[in-house]
């Protein structure tokens, strides 16, 4: 019965001998169905699994063979290009792509522009510096990485190659090696079909806008081109890279900034029979250093999950997620000891969510926590930086311990003005770092500091977290949004109509009038009320999409935000 399913799909996703024709994504979601429906060990669930190799070989044969421009423009944002494994992402496309990086430091002989946000004054600098190179569990990543390796050494630009290694890690190894840059082949946590180019200049940062803009431009220039570069790879200039040691090493130096004694905290804890950690690889990167990471601990104080090899992510969107978490909860509450922590990694490694088994903490909740942390309990002073569509919360200890707020746009990148000024740097949407440690997003540093909290403290999360609410206050962050009929210019103008909610304008939220006491438009539009709840939109970067951000002073008024915010659109003609 099962390989009538299975050759079903394979007829309706598959155009013989057309790759560009064919599905193999929507194939390989419905076989990852078909395999997770069937019981463990049975034959469906063997013919299940040869029938995904098979459609991944023939994805591999397009990875190999496309030489099509990508299917959807390339264009680097925040987070660098993502697009479809073999449809966009192609031997022949990324080594276009990683030919236009070194476009770009070739041109500082000529212009030196963008020596500052790239951090290097020549292109002989950049060669000699070499570049950090990477990559998740992707499919395909060792083939692309291997390719972005091939054009860099054809360049003369020594490459120290990390292979599998998450984003944290990588970031570590630039500063550690004094890298030029890095490359870092992940779409973080979107779903199995993605595969992403992550560049970072030498600051092991978020490229500046002017840099992923150059990048844009040199790129869309030679894939309309179409000439393949050259290739006459130098293996003498390859290094193997130990990305975790790096890491490691970082957190070493940084320990006086932030507080962390690493090899103190796992010694606590081989200590501690009373504590266990639960951690949720979900397939991704992180599942190659996790046991390094707790210095190789015994099994009963650390437990790892889904840390298999598996490209399909076992069918699910591999986010840190409420969803996703369910697992690691399940887990939690089946251990007898009395300190849990559990987390969720994301592919790539750059964002975490957390659980002491009894409540759920994301990072609107933990980066407000760590920055109380690191000011009360570890004694140092400092600001805080979240950005604009993040909880409040922080805002609220902030103000109490009288220290400064750096609140900008969305963005990880937008943090550089405040690297290393502010304790902690997070974004609402799972990522972290601290000071003395990556100017980028690390699950890593996220996991130590919440792992010292909890035997520091002697403490579950969720009881610290209590504790700092009695004193602040209670927020309830979420977040939603909905599709549009408009995009780009058109949606922009539409909702230009959202000025007429002004300072000073009353709003029925729940039945509740509740008046607009600040708004701040640095990113959409957040209207701040006066029992300090407030609610943003903003246009998405990529779709026709508008989000929605709220946060309520109670968790029944989070419905009552979405409503008022829908409300709005409504009544500027969007919805």
């Amino acid at each position: 019965m099962i390989n009538q399913d299975i050759e079903r799909f394979f007829a309706e996703h598959l155009a013989p001998d057309n790759h560009a024709a064919s599905d193999y994504f929507g194939l390989i979601k419905k076989l990852v169905s078909l395999k997770n429906s069937a019981a463990p060990d049975s034959q469906d669930f063997q013919q299940a699994g040869e029938a995904i190799a098979k459609a991944y070989a023939l994805v591999e044969d397009e990875i190999r063979t496309n030489t099509n421009p990508p299917d959807k423009e390339i264009s680097f944002g925040t987070s660098g290009w993502r697009g479809i494994i073999g449809k966009d992402f192609s031997l022949h496309s990324v080594a276009l792509v990683t030919q236009a990086i070194v476009a770009m430091y070739r041109d500082l002989d000529q212009d030196d522009s963008l020596a500052a946000p790239l951090g290097v004054r020549s292109f002989s600098e950049a060669q000699h510096r070499g570049a950090v190179v990477g990559f998740d569990n992707r499919f395909g990543g060792s083939l692309l990485a291997q390719r972005v390796v091939e054009v860099l050494t054809s360049n003369g630009i020594t490459v120290h190659y990390a292979h599998e290694a998450t984003t944290g890690t990588l970031s570590a190894a630039v500063l550690m090696l004094d890298a030029a840059f890095s490359i870092n082949l992940t779409p973080s946590h979107n779903p199995l079909e993605y595969a992403g180019f992550k560049f970072n200049a030498a600051d092991a940062g978020p490229a500046a806008s002017e840099v992923t803009s150059r990048i844009t431009e040199n790129g869309r220039q030679l894939i309309a081109e179409g000439t393949p570069p050259v290739l006459a790879p130098d293996a003498t200039l390859v290094k193997q890279c130990d990305a975790l040691a790096c890491w490691q090493e970082l957190v070493a130096r940084g320990a006086a900034k932030h507080g962390l004694d690493y090899p103190g905290i796992l010694a606590t804890l081989r200590g501690a029979s009373d504590c266990v950690v639960v951690v949720d690889c979900v397939h991704g990167a992180s599942r190659v250093h996790m046991h390094a990471l707790f210095g190789n601990q015994p099994s009963e104080r650390l437990i790892v999950l889904r840390d298999q090899p598996d490209p399909t992510f076992g069918g699910v969107s591999p986010e840190p997620s409420s969803e996703n978490m369910r697992q690691v909860l399940a887990t939690l509450r089946k251990r007898p000891e009395p300190l849990k922590l559990g987390v969720i990694i994301d592919p790539d490694g750059d964002r975490i969510r957390f659980s002491d088994g009894a409540i759920e903490l994301d990072m609107n909740l933990f980066g407000a926590m760590a920055f109380h942390y690191l000011h009360e309990k570890k004694g140092k002073h400092g600001l805080v930086a979240k950005n604009v569509a993040t909880s409040n919360f922080a805002n609220a200890i902030a103000k109490g311990l009288h220290e400064e707020i750096f609140e900008p746009r969305v963005g990880f990148k937008e943090f550089k003005p405040v690297i290393g000024k502010a304790l902690v740097c997070f974004e609402e949407s799972d990522g972290i770092s601290v000071i003395g440690h990556t100017p980028e997003k690390d699950a890593y540093i996220g996991l130590l500091l919440a792992l010292d909290m909890m035997l520091t403290l002697k403490k579950n999360l969720g009881d610290y977290l209590r504790e700092i609410q009695a004193e602040y206050g209670y927020y309830y962050p979420a977040r939603g949004g909905v599709e549009v009929s408009r995009q780009g210019k058109a949606l922009l103008d539409t909702l230009a109509g959202l000025e007429k909610y002004a300072v000073g304008t009353v709003l029925d939220i729940g039945g509740q009038p509740r008046k607009i006491t600040e708004v701040i438009t640095i990113d959409g539009r957040k209207m701040i009320l006066d029992d300090n709840s407030w609610l943003m939109i903003r246009p998405s970067g990529t779709e026709p999409k508008v989000r929605f951000y709220v946060e309520a002073r109670s968790e029944s008024g989070k419905d009552a935000l979405f409503a008022a915010a829908k409300g709005m659109l409504i009544e500027i003609g969007l919805l």
